[in-house]
């Protein structure tokens, strides 16, 4: 005789079948009152019509995704913890630009794709939506700030900075911050521009980003009457040193330092890239140019490790200082693919839209040895006077290798690495 199964445990409160209730779908077209498409690349706000991606907003909602970029998620978990009423709308009083950014001629047409041009301004250029009830939410903030740097402080004792009261403050002591105006850019697509921006069909696009996000949004392929799509990827932040005032204008000089995140060594300091000298050195320089009357730019993109992701940085990093003959330069694209099947995934096709928000037309020092950024630039329009490398001194010495295989690959320098160099272990060994 079978002995009688152990009783079933009573369900724990979190795994309790939930009350049947409307799950509301977004991937079927509804005849509602008030929605209307966006009219990207149209000559000024009202002609172009807000961006409407909050979901309790539907007879107004013209857009795949929602705001807040990857933070939506963190939205989504709050929701269902019941720390968030779903139904929330932000109080945006006095939440307006600290200093007015545009518009500038490129926000009409097609050289601005990835992010909305009117994203920080909605309350003035679309205050009768608003009015009428249509949740219009800011994908773009713009503040004041201080910014203190070691880097900084460093040039100054150089004697490569001086403080003016102005740009650069002197603190005291070994102290100096800079004056920055800030933005942060959530990711906003037009859908039909990046296809053209990729060269590949637009039905292409959709169903890659669909397939790829595990159907996370159903409206890529079921609801081609859409062409804007919030993705929850990570956003762009700006630091601008001097007055904004002067973009846009002919005459502003500009200096430039596109860079790529990279938590390791822009926050810890790890010495195996060259990611934080090269950003200080970016900062540096756009703080000379403001001094000298016209206006730096940083650009900050969440990309970490090329968009391939830390986790996967790290395991390269084991790959290449484990891997027969050294951590050399000669092998260090071809470690990265083997993890993660291409060598980069920034897709800096998109990156200049952030320039062209700004206004810019030319750049006068840019900041950077990289090709990859050079092209879209370039290719977009803007002019590019003078590439700065970084120079050998700020190199770290395990950096050696990146350094190395980069200048080979095509990045702008004034000697590229022989086949000896470029075969010579140059990296730390793991356990070092």
């Amino acid at each position: 005789m079978q002995p009688a199964p152990p009783p079933t445990p009573p369900l724990k409160t979190n795994e309790q079948k939930p009350v049947p209730r409307a799950i509301v779908l977004t991937s079927h077209p509804r005849n509602a009152p008030g929605a209307r498409p966006v009219a990207w690349g149209a000559g000024d706000a009202k002609a172009r019509g807000p961006v409407v991606a909050t979901l309790h907003s539907q007879p107004g909602r013209n857009a795949i995704g929602t705001h807040a970029g990857a933070y939506s998620l963190y939205r989504a978990l709050a929701v269902a913890a019941g720390q968030l009423d779903a139904a929330h709308r932000p109080d945006l009083r006095n939440t307006r630009p600290a200093v007015p950014i545009g518009p500038f001629p490129q926000w009409a047409g097609d050289a601005i794709v990835s992010l909305d041009p009117w994203g920080h301004m909605p309350a003035e250029a679309f205050a009768g939506d608003i009015a009428a009830g249509l949740d219009i939410r800011p994908s773009i903030a713009v503040t004041r700030a201080h910014i203190d740097m070691p880097e900084v402080a460093d040039a100054v004792r150089a004697g490569r900075l001086q403080p003016d009261g102005d740009v650069l403050l002197d603190n005291g002591g070994d102290r100096v911050t800079a004056r920055v105006t800030k933005v942060a850019i959530e990711p906003v697509w037009h859908l039909p521009g990046v296809a053209r921006r990729f060269g590949i069909p637009l039905p292409d696009l959709r169903r890659a980003l669909f397939e790829h996000t595990g159907g996370m949004f159903p409206e890529l392929v079921t609801r081609p009457d859409l062409d804007v799509f919030l993705p929850p990827i990570g956003g762009t932040t700006v630091y601008l040193f001097g007055d904004p005032a002067r973009l846009g204008r002919k005459e502003t000089r500009i200096a430039c330092r596109i860079h790529d995140e990279c938590n390791g060594s822009d926050v810890f300091g790890s010495d195996i890239c060259t990611c934080r000298p090269y950003l200080a050195q970016g900062v540096e320089a756009c703080i000379a140019m403001a001094q000298a009357g016209g206006v730096g730019v940083v650009v900050y993109n969440r990309k970490e490790g090329r968009a391939l992701g830390e986790v996967t940085k790290f395991l390269v990093y084991n790959a290449r200082k484990r891997q027969e003959g050294g951590d050399r330069a000669e092998a260090y694209f071809e470690r990265t693919e083997c993890v993660a099947g291409v060598q980069d995934m920034r897709c800096q096709e998109l990156m200049p839209d952030v320039l062209h928000w700004l206004g810019i037309t030319r750049i006068d020092r840019l900041i950077s040895m990289s090709n990859l950024k050079y092209a879209p630039i370039v290719g977009s329009g803007i002019e590019v006077v003078e590439r700065v490398p970084i120079p050998d001194w700020l190199i770290p010495a395990d950096a050696s290798v990146e350094m190395d295989a980069k200048k080979a690959a095509g990045y702008f320098t004034a000697a590229v690495p022989d086949a000896a160099e470029l075969h010579e272990a140059k990296g730390r060994v793991l356990d070092a």
